[in-house]
């Protein structure tokens, strides 16, 4: 008898699958494509407290840093590709320099080029968040070459805004959160 109810049950679970708007017969969405993640980082305060976590990301052929900072000042920051992989609190001098393969000059908008490592300011919200991608105008591998050298690469949030022209820094302040890029997720 338990294998004609187990068999009757089957069959009306079958039945239903069959039905269209019933059970699992209906055609599931397609998922959203997702950006491809080629390096990541957690960021922390100089209080070692986190920051949010920067992502190097490709879609549809295009670099962009994902950036979902939390617990920041309210206000505009520059933000900046470092050359090397070291966040040592609480000044993350330690992360080096701006990524800066070419020798360029600081600044977007300096005629003699920027540095690679240059990047949009970001504008943190009242409540210390913002989530922004920021675009890269790179190729992958020109970029995580530079990136993953034999001393790594880190991301750096500093303290008042970029003025996209003065070398080397854009008078952009201290820095206030760093991270240190890994590859992948």
């Amino acid at each position: 008898m338990a294998k004609v109810l187990t068999g009757l049950t089957m069959a009306g679970v079958l039945a239903a699958l069959m039905v269209p708007g019933v059970g699992m017969a209906k055609t599931a969405p397609k998922a959203a494509a997702k950006d491809k993640v080629l390096a990541s980082a957690a960021l922390m305060k100089g209080d070692t407290m986190p920051a949010g976590v920067a992502s190097i990301v490709e879609a549809k052929g295009k670099l962009g840093l994902k950036l979902s900072l939390s617990g920041l000042p309210a206000g505009v920051h520059a933000v900046h590709l470092h050359m090397r992989g070291v966040c040592e609190v609480p000044a993350f001098t330690s992360a080096g320099g701006h990524l800066n393969p070419a020798g360029h000059q600081h600044g977007r908008d300096n005629p003699m080029g920027a540095h690679m490592g240059d990047l949009p300011n970001v504008t943190v919200g009242d409540d210390g968040t913002a989530n922004v991608t920021l675009p890269l105008d790179y190729k992958a591998d020109e970029l995580l070459t530079a990136l993953f050298d034999k001393d790594g690469g880190a991301v750096v949030v500093h303290a008042a805004p970029d003025d996209y022209k003065t070398d080397p820094t854009g008078n952009a302040g201290g820095r206030i959160a760093c991270g240190a890029f890994v590859r992948g997720q």
